[in-house]
């Protein structure tokens, strides 16, 4: 699964990442790959979903910021449900 071919994961757009993951999940769910096919997969998944959750939080915290600026306090409210990308 890593070879030349493959962008590094923290290369990766959120989208780009989070399409990548669908397909991982995929392959793994019909079954058929070896188990070292198995393992390489599993683990791109995992540093996938680790890239996904990275750019949430980033997003997160922006949209915190931002919400804090334009209320004038500190206190921005939590659980934002739409994410913005990072620069």
């Amino acid at each position: 699964m890593a070879d030349s071919a493959t962008p590094e994961v923290g290369a990766l757009s959120y989208e780009q990442a989070r399409d990548e993951l669908v397909q991982v999940v995929s392959r793994l769910e019909q079954g058929g790959a070896t188990l070292e096919e198995s393992l390489q997969l599993w683990e791109r998944g995992e540093a996938l979903a680790a890239r996904c959750e990275e750019w949430l939080l980033g997003a997160r915290k922006r949209l915190e910021a931002a919400r804090a600026g334009a209320n004038g306090d500190s206190t921005a409210g939590a659980g934002a449900s739409t994410a913005a990308g990072e620069s």
